[in-house]
């Protein structure tokens, strides 16, 4: 393989030559670091508002531990699906099935996470844990919300790259986008860890 055609990380071939393949690459991440902006925003909150509960709900009333690490593991074995997605897109180029099968496995497990988020939602709900309630409040639903928004949106452009793979194989431009998509997929599991230990282990401690 000449150094024209080496896809940045993945070396998969990326035909439009690697200083397009290497500007798409760049845009993407300063796509992500602009989002980790948002979420460090958002983290800045809630760590102002921890405290500010307005003797409504607190960490220890709306923390379920059994949930939050089931959901943990789901979502870092949906980043485990992804990376052997990703794996087998590189070593088994003719094989779409072999990664479509992986990439169902990781959208399932992203799916079994917003299930038992939005369970936890309803939870919080019905103890009177709303968003309203107080400073605290407010700033657990925006950071958790945010972070399930960007999984459901994740889920949709795994959805979008499974009909693109079926309908046109796992061609040059499709394995790049599958590349991109695994750093988004990656930096969401990077997020939920910091929300697992800094918000709710640190809470409940």
């Amino acid at each position: 393989m000449s150094e024209q055609n080496v896809h940045p990380g993945m070396n998969l071939g990326y035909d439009g030559g690697e200083e397009e393949a290497e500007v798409k690459i760049f845009g993407f991440w300063a796509f992500v670091m602009s989002d980790l902006v948002t979420f460090g925003l958002v983290f800045a909150i809630f760590g102002t508002m921890a405290g500010s509960t307005a003797g409504g709900p607190g960490p220890e009333e709306v923390t379920d531990l059994t949930s939050v690490a089931i959901q943990t593991v789901l979502l870092l074995g949906s980043s485990f699906g992804f990376s052997w997605a990703s794996l087998s897109m590189k070593y088994h180029p003719k094989s779409r099935w072999r990664t479509l099968g992986w990439l169902a496995v990781a959208a399932t497990s992203a799916l079994g996470f917003l299930v038992l988020e939005v369970v936890d939602f309803h939870h919080w709900t019905t103890i009177g844990a709303v968003p309203q309630r107080s400073g605290y409040l407010s700033a657990l639903w925006a950071l958790v919300g945010l972070h399930g928004l960007h999984v459901a949106g994740g889920l949709i452009w795994m959805a979008a790259m499974t009909g693109q793979i079926l309908v046109f194989g796992l061609t040059d431009d499709i394995k790049s986008r599958v590349t991109r998509m695994g750093l988004y997929w990656h930096f969401l599991d990077v997020v939920w860890v910091g929300i697992f230990s800094m918000v709710f282990l640190a809470g409940v401690a």
